[in-house]
């Protein structure tokens, strides 16, 4: 926690241009005081910022996440055309810092076979395509992007790692971080969206039954590093 505030200090002091974390056991967090759910959270939290999102990028898969570090049983509860469309706009804006000129973004079902025309729920139709439609129109029209869908979530990962998606726009934690962490498990890292600054993070946790035994993979961490540099270097 005592490293977290002094990189948030340094952040918003201007004396550092990007933050990289390390992975946190948030329960032993919690027991000393940590009130929020994620270091996602916290730095956004530090930086009164109300617009940010969670992002994981590794391999040809990239995905951000509508409802992140919540029970799953809330995440329909959580869903609104508005959040959608909120994350949708953070994604493409992250897509095109990175220097992709024209965004191509899948988004997600909620359900199985996304609602089955309402048979196996009706989130898609009455919550997700309408957020799909005003991203096209707010966004994709002006700027030549493209956001479709929603998709199936068993089929859409299978696209993206083949090159025909840019990003998904995922609703819930899982959904996006299962096939992201499938594809690309040593090199995935997380980021964190809407912050004055970068700040990344590798994908993966604390691993304490593998501490001290010399076998961790560096892989992640140094994708981090890289990306916070990539990106400090273009937003100066």
């Amino acid at each position: 926690m005592a490293a977290l505030e002094e990189a948030i200090t340094l952040a918003r002091t201007g004396k550092i241009d990007a933050v990289v974390t390390g992975p946190i056991h948030k329960a032993r967090m919690y027991e000393i005081g940590f009130h929020f759910p994620g270091q996602t959270e916290f730095f956004a939290g530090r930086c009164d910022v109300t617009d940010f999102a969670m992002l994981l990028t590794g391999g040809k898969i990239t995905v951000a996440l509508v409802t992140a570090h919540v029970p799953l049983q809330r995440v329909a509860s959580l869903l609104s055309k508005d959040e959608i469309v909120r994350v949708g706009k953070l994604l493409h804006h992250f897509l095109i810092h990175r220097g992709v000129k024209s965004p191509r973004i899948a988004v997600a079902g909620l359900n199985p076979h996304a609602g089955e025309s309402g048979k196996l729920g009706i989130e898609e139709f009455q919550i997700i395509a309408p957020a799909v439609s005003e991203l096209q129109s707010a966004i994709g029209n002006k700027q030549s992007a493209i956001f479709s869908g929603p998709f199936p979530p068993d089929t859409i990962f299978h696209h993206a790692a083949q090159g025909d998606w840019d990003a998904v726009l995922c609703m819930y934690h899982d959904q996006g971080l299962i096939p992201l962490k499938l594809h690309a498990f040593h090199e995935g890292l997380n980021v964190t969206l809407g912050l004055p600054f970068p700040r990344t993070s590798p994908d993966h946790g604390t691993a304490f039954q593998i501490a001290g035994k010399g076998i961790a993979r560096p892989d992640s961490m140094i994708a981090a590093i890289k990306l916070a540099v990539e990106l400090a270097q273009k937003k100066n």
